[in-house]
């Protein structure tokens, strides 16, 4: 995006500068254009996005509270480093929580519900933009989850999920597992449908292993 398009972006917007700046900073970070390590130095980003410091800083907070950016003495803010350890606690935490989310969705799911997540899973399908598979990802996770009516769960699965986009986004491209994620996706989707939830949490628990066990793997070496 171009510094004139992306100030353009932010001041139609006004009352929602943090957010925006949060956003396209998170994305910028997801898609792997700041890296891990690299500085964030706020004057420059303020003069990049044509605001004030204030709104500047609300925004980086915002994105250490997603553990994408850290602050440091005499550095100031930095972007997150990647690492297999952060890796397998960001899964374990997100499994306990995606558990318990589903076991509390499954039985208000509705037609329009399974629906909407199969579309999602067809769109995946059709997407040949890598970058796009670990947004589709948590669309389809956050239409079964959203059914278990307990927001404050599901904001922060939703951070746990920011947290380890960048992951996803290694896993699903780089290590070539769109297919077989795909396919964990549509047994999960199933097995929701006959109200399994047994089943599906078995299903939930070995899509997500695997996922950390292969990325934690690679990540290791």
């Amino acid at each position: 995006m171009k510094n004139n398009d992306l100030k353009n972006q932010i001041k139609t917007s006004y009352r929602t500068l943090p957010g925006m700046i949060t956003t396209i900073l998170r994305e910028e970070i997801l898609s792997g254009k700041l890296s891990g390590g690299f500085q964030l130095k706020q004057e420059e980003l303020a003069a990049k996005f044509n605001v004030s410091m204030s709104a500047l800083r609300e925004a980086l907070k915002s994105l250490e509270a997603e553990g994408l950016v850290s602050f440091y003495p005499n550095r100031g803010a930095v972007v997150t480093e990647l690492s297999a350890d952060e890796a397998k606690e960001i899964f374990d935490i997100r499994l306990f929580l995606e558990l318990g989310a589903l076991e509390l969705a499954i039985p208000n799911l509705t037609e329009a519900d399974l629906a909407k997540a199969d579309e999602i899973l067809k769109q995946a399908d059709e997407e040949t933009e890598s970058d796009n598979w670990g947004d589709l990802n948590w669309q389809f996770h956050e239409t079964l989850y959203r059914s278990a009516n307990r927001p404050k769960l599901l904001t922060l699965i939703q951070n746990m999920h920011n947290n380890v986009e960048r992951y996803m986004r290694l896993y699903l491209s780089k290590l070539h597992y769109q297919t077989k994620s795909q396919e964990e996706h549509r047994s999960l989707l199933t097995a929701c449908a006959k109200g399994n939830i047994k089943g599906a949490q078995k299903l939930l628990r070995k899509h997500m292993a695997d996922a950390s066990a292969n990325l934690t793997e690679y990540l290791g070496q």
